[in-house]
């Protein structure tokens, strides 16, 4: 989707708010404080909330969606598991702080189970990482694979772990999951 300016001012500024006090406990008085506007000017951009959430979750998603197409050009499934990986662990490592907002989050996961764009990237991911004829064991290994990337990065026992060692312990767990040989 394209945003105006003041569109992307708006997800910008709301965001980190969303990261501090999760999608329900973010009001949009608060994000047009953020802003210095008012709550009409909010409006004037955003009929709603759950528009402001979607085009946050939408931004975001965008970013997964370029990891997902990375992947989709790989020529073999083996280098596409790894790219697919390696670029979603970046990028859940890069926004942790902000992770459990968009994954846990009951407003989030209600406005997304139900957003067409969201279950088709899915759909796409999941693709990647489940082969042609998904077995009870690739399904099992991509829901792990899933549920380890996102709460390990949320996870408090890690929380003082830098971004680098964190990425590289998450991309061997990976690799290890997936039978994936380490990068030589």
């Amino acid at each position: 989707m394209h945003y105006s300016a003041a569109q992307l001012r708006i997800i910008t500024a709301t965001l980190p708010l969303f990261g501090d006090h999760g999608v329900s406990g973010t009001s949009l008085q608060m994000i047009a404080d953020a802003l210095g506007v008012t709550k009409a000017a909010v409006y004037h951009q955003f009929n709603s909330k759950d528009e402001i959430v979607l085009a946050v979750a939408s931004v975001e998603l965008s970013r997964l969606e370029v990891a997902v197409e990375a992947a989709e050009a790989e020529a073999s499934r083996l280098e596409a598991r790894q790219v697919l990986l390696t670029q979603v662990i970046d990028l859940a490592v890069e926004r942790r702080r902000m992770a459990s907002a968009l994954q846990g989050d009951p407003v989030m996961i209600r406005l997304l189970a139900t957003h067409p764009p969201f279950q088709q990237l899915m759909e796409r991911l999941y693709g990647l990482l489940l082969g042609e004829e998904p077995s009870d064991e690739s399904r099992l290994r991509a829901a792990m694979a899933a549920a380890s990337i996102g709460g390990a990065v949320t996870h408090p026992l890690v929380a003082d772990l830098d971004d680098e060692t964190l990425r590289a312990l998450l991309l061997s767990s990976a690799r290890s999951l997936f039978d994936l040989p380490e990068p030589g």
